[in-house]
């Protein structure tokens, strides 16, 4: 995928999730997620030219903007939409599929600082609700929907649907 067609990409995704996008202008414009989605895609890059401390300083920047926390080594696949975005957190080790959507609010983090992989993978398809919590080295499986508000420690099968009120893993 070019560059100019990431972002077309992107800008058609957001339509297609959001009913309140009216046009790609707008979104491109105005769509935090989607400018905190570019930013990362440009820490990425630095990090991985091992340009390490230029893309943290880019990540805070990006932050500061759209009040998403994105780190650099966050491995994020193709049509990521977060809606709103304020408040979400994406750790370091995440590993986040394609077609996922996000909204506000939710962390994607760890429960330990031991070296190695200590943060969720998200499969493709997933749906996470505001709030949600999704802690440790763990696997919420491909095409899963996730409620607001919930905190989940254990895997998640694929297909699966988790209410707030039935569902709280520990």
């Amino acid at each position: 995928m070019t560059f100019i067609g990431g972002i077309k990409e992107d800008l058609d995704n957001a339509l297609a999730h959001d009913p309140a996008a009216r046009n790609r202008l707008e979104v491109a414009l105005t769509y935090p997620g989607v400018h905190a989605v570019w930013g990362h895609r440009i820490s990425y890059f630095l990090w991985r030219k091992n340009l390490k401390l230029i893309a943290r300083i880019h990540a805070n920047a990006v932050r500061f903007t759209t009040g998403v926390e994105i780190h650099p080594a966050a491995i994020i696949g193709r049509r990521f939409f977060i809606d709103h975005g304020m408040g979400v957190v994406i750790g370091a080790t995440t590993i986040i599929g394609d077609d996922v959507m996000m909204y506000h609010d939710v962390t994607l983090g760890a429960k330990s600082n031991v070296q190695g992989k200590r943060h969720p993978t998200i499969e493709n398809n997933v749906v996470i609700g505001t709030g949600a919590r999704i802690i440790g080295d763990i696997t919420i499986g491909h095409g899963a929907r996730i409620s607001a508000n919930v905190v989940i420690t254990k895997d998640i099968p694929a297909q699966s649907t988790l209410e707030s009120s039935e569902f709280f893993v520990i």
